[in-house]
């Protein structure tokens, strides 16, 4: 299996599972209620703002896989739209896995020395940084979401 092949599933198992965790967004995410979704605990971010700001970046990046300009901005990867009922908050997640699930394969399509050139620029470092650092992200927010799912 080459690079691309392996950063690809180690991607997709942190969506939809089967990684060495087990724990995964969509698991973790199966029967939140928008209510739960959306009720502030504390000062932590929602559930609904945390799965959101992980979409942010895999929407971003997608779109860089797909030929666009990288066009996002930390500022702007917590601020989701209004969600008001089970259809918002289903349709949020449902697009987040959707983005994921296309952006896993374009990942395992890439050829293995691409991984080593720059991302959109050379201050980002490269595509393996940014594919990888998209994992990590993931499972950092996917744990502050598992305990957040527990307190509410």
């Amino acid at each position: 299996m080459n690079s691309s092949t392996q950063l690809a599933k180690h991607f997709k198992d942190v969506f939809f599972g089967g990684n060495w965790t087990t724990v995964n967004l969509k698991e973790s995410l199966e029967g939140v209620t928008w209510e739960q979704a959306t009720t502030k605990v504390e000062s932590f971010n929602t559930i609904a703002v945390l799965t959101y700001h992980i979409g942010y970046f895999v929407s971003a990046v997608l779109k860089v896989l797909e030929g666009e300009p990288l066009n996002a901005k930390d500022k702007y990867s917590f601020d989701h739209p209004p969600i008001q009922s089970q259809e918002d908050w289903e349709g949020m997640v449902n697009g987040i896995l959707s983005d994921a699930e296309s952006m896993s394969n374009l990942i395992g399509q890439l050829p293995d020395s691409k991984l080593s050139e720059n991302f959109t620029d050379g201050k980002y470092g490269s595509y393996y940084r940014n594919l990888f650092g998209i994992v990590e992200h993931t499972h950092y927010h996917l744990g502050q979401i598992s305990l957040i799912k527990k307190l509410v």
